[in-house]
C-alpha cells in the first residue's frame, strides 16, 4: 500500500482537496504502488465546474500578454523541473528515460508556441461596401473564448498532450477542467502545481482524477462545459460524441498508420527510421507505424535491414538510459497482442521477429505479408509489432493504405515527385508526410485524422480556433 506521503489531491479551484476514497496507482513495469490517487465523486466533479466557470471570468479579464507571460513561466517552470517531470513518466507510464526527456521538451516547446499565440488572437475587417446594402457601414470580427472547455486525456503522451489542451485553451482566456487517464494522474498534478506557482487565476485549471465513467459524463452532458478536447479510443470518442450535444468536440483518435516504400536513395536510413516509427515507446503512439507496404523489388532486401536493425533495440527496465523499449501500459495490453500474434501464426504467416512477451513488455515484432483481415493490419495494435508486405504497382499501394478504417497519418517514401503529390491527393489522411515516417510530429503544425481517427485539428494555432468563438461587430456610419 502507498503511504500518506504517496497520496495525492484535486486541484479544485485554486486549492487542493483531499478525496474520500482512492485507488492504487500500479508501475506498469514494476507492478509496485507508485501513488494513491482520489477517486473524484459527481460532487467534487460539479464543484469543479463552479470554480470553473468563476475562473474563465478572471481569464477573459486577462490582457493577451498577461495570458501570455503565464504560458511563458509554466513552459520556465517545466525547463526547471525537466528531470523531475521525466521520472514521473517512468514511474507512471513506463516511458524509456530519454523517450521521457523528449516529451518534457516537447511538452515545454508546446507551452511556448502557445505563449506566442495568446498575442495572435484577432479578427478581421469586413469590406461590407462589397454588397449593396452594406453602403455605409463598417465592420469587424473578433475572437472570444468560449468559457470552460473539459479535456480528456490519454496516458500515452500525459505532459504534452495535455499541453495540447491547456496551452491553446489559456491563451485564448478559456478556463479548464483537465481529467486525465487513470494510469497518468501524476503528470496532471505535476502541471497542475506548475501553473499554480506560474500565477494562473484560482479556477482556471482544475484537475479532478479517478473513473472516466463517473467524471466523464458529468463533464460532457453539464451544458456549462462549452467545449470537451478528447484524446483516446474511438468507442470512447463516439459515446462523447453522441452525448455532447450542441457543444463544440475535438476528437483525436486511433490509427493505424501506413507508410510505402516506393523507391529510395538510402534504403538503410529507411529502416532505421521506420524502425524509430514502428517501435518508439512500444509502439504505443497514435501515429505509431503499424503497416509497411514496400515495392517487391525491395521488399526482401528492406525486411532485411528492418529485421537487423531492429534487433539492436534495448527493452527492459524504463528507468534505465539505455532502455528503448519497455512494458505495455498494462499486462493485458501485451496478452491482447499476443493472442493476434498467435492467431497469424495459426493462419500461416510469417513472424520475421519477436512474437514473445515478457510479463508486460512484448518483443519487437515483425510479421512478413500479413493478410488484410488479421487484426495486426485492420486494427489499431498501439504495441511493438508492424507488419511489412509486398506491393506491385503504385495504385495497389495507396489502396492498401487506404484500406482501413482510419486515417490519421500516412508517410511516402518515393524520389518520384509526381507520385509524391499524387499520394497527397489520393491518400484518405488528415496529414501525408513525404520522405519520413508518419510518426513525425511538430507541435505546431495542423494534426488530426478523418474517417475513425476523429474530427478537429490540434496543433496550437489551430486549437486556439477550435476553442474560441467568432463574434461579427457592425457600425453603422
Amino acid at each position: 500500500m502507498g503511504t500518506d506521503s504517496d497520496k495525492k489531491k484535486l486541484f479544485i479551484g485554486g486549492e487542493w482537496k483531499e478525496g474520500n476514497d482512492h485507488y492504487n496507482l500500479l508501475s506498469p513495469y514494476s507492478g509496485k504502488v507508485i501513488a494513491q490517487v482520489p477517486l473524484a465523486e459527481k460532487d467534487a466533479v460539479l464543484t469543479a465546474i463552479d470554480c470553473a466557470e468563476r475562473g474563465a471570468k478572471e481569464m477573459r479579464k486577462l490582457t493577451a500578454l498577461e495570458r501570455s507571460t503565464i504560458l511563458e513561466r509554466a513552459a520556465a517552470l517545466f525547463q526547471e523541473r525537466l528531470e523531475e517531470c521525466a521520472f514521473i513518466l517512468t514511474q507512471e507510464n513506463a516511458k524509456p528515460l530519454k523517450a521521457a526527456r523528449g516529451e518534457i521538451l516537447r511538452t515545454i516547446e508546446t507551452y511556448k508556441f502557445a505563449a506566442e499565440e495568446a498575442k495572435r488572437i484577432h479578427g478581421e475587417t469586413i469590406p461590407m461596401d462589397a454588397a449593396k446594402n452594406g453602403k455605409g457601414r463598417f465592420a469587424y470580427t473578433k475572437r472570444e473564448p468560449l468559457g470552460v472547455i473539459a479535456a480528456i486525456t490519454p496516458f500515452n503522451f500525459p505532459f504534452n498532450l495535455a499541453a495540447h489542451k491547456l496551452g491553446p485553451a489559456f491563451a485564448a482566456g478559456n478556463a479548464v477542467i483537465l481529467k486525465p487517464a487513470s494510469q497518468t494522474p501524476l503528470s496532471a498534478i505535476m502541471a497542475a502545481q506548475i501553473f499554480e506557482e506560474a500565477g494562473l487565476p484560482k479556477g482556471a485549471l482544475n484537475v479532478v482524477t479517478g473513473k472516466g465513467s463517473v467524471i466523464g459524463d458529468v463533464l460532457v452532458t453539464d451544458p456549462r462545459i462549452k467545449m470537451v478536447t478528447f484524446t483516446g479510443s474511438v468507442e470512447v470518442g463516439l459515446g462523447i460524441k453522441e452525448k455532447a450535444g450542441l457543444k463544440k468536440v475535438t476528437l483525436e483518435l486511433g490509427s493505424n498508420s501506413a507508410v510505402i516504400i516506393d523507391s529510395v536513395d538510402d534504403l538503410d536510413a529507411v529502416a532505421a527510421r521506420c524502425v524509430e516509427g514502428s517501435f518508439a515507446y512500444s509502439g504505443q503512439v497514435c501515429i505509431s507505424i503499424q503497416r509497411i507496404y514496400v515495392q517487391e523489388d525491395l521488399h526482401e532486401a528492406f525486411l532485411q535491414k528492418f529485421a537487423e536493425k531492429a534487433k539492436e533495440l534495448t527493452f527492459g527496465n524504463p528507468e534505465s538510459e539505455d532502455t528503448d523499449l519497455s512494458a505495455l501500459i498494462h499486462i493485458n495490453e501485451a496478452k491482447r497482442v499476443e493472442g493476434w500474434i498467435e492467431a497469424a501464426r495459426a493462419a500461416g504467416t510469417e513472424i520475421v521477429l519477436g512474437g514473445t512477451r515478457t510479463g508486460a513488455v512484448l518483443h519487437p515484432t515483425i510479421i512478413k505479408n500479413a493478410k488484410p483481415a488479421e487484426a495486426l493490419s485492420c486494427q489499431e495494435a498501439f504495441a511493438p509489432i508492424v507488419s511489412v508486405n509486398a506491393y506491385k504497382t503504385w495504385d495497389d499501394a495507396i489502396d492498401l493504405v487506404n484500406d482501413s478504417l482510419y486515417g490519421l497519418q500516412a508517410g511516402v517514401y518515393t524520389t518520384s515527385m509526381p507520385k509524391a503529390f499524387d499520394a497527397v491527393d489520393r491518400l484518405e489522411v488528415g496529414g501525408v508526410i513525404v520522405n519520413d515516417i508518419p510518426s513525425f510530429r511538430v507541435d505546431q503544425m495542423p494534426y488530426g485524422g478523418v474517417k475513425n481517427s476523429g474530427t478537429g485539428r490540434e496543433g496550437v494555432k489551430y486549437s486556439v480556433e477550435e476553442m474560441t468563438e467568432l463574434k461579427l461587430a457592425v457600425f453603422t456610419l
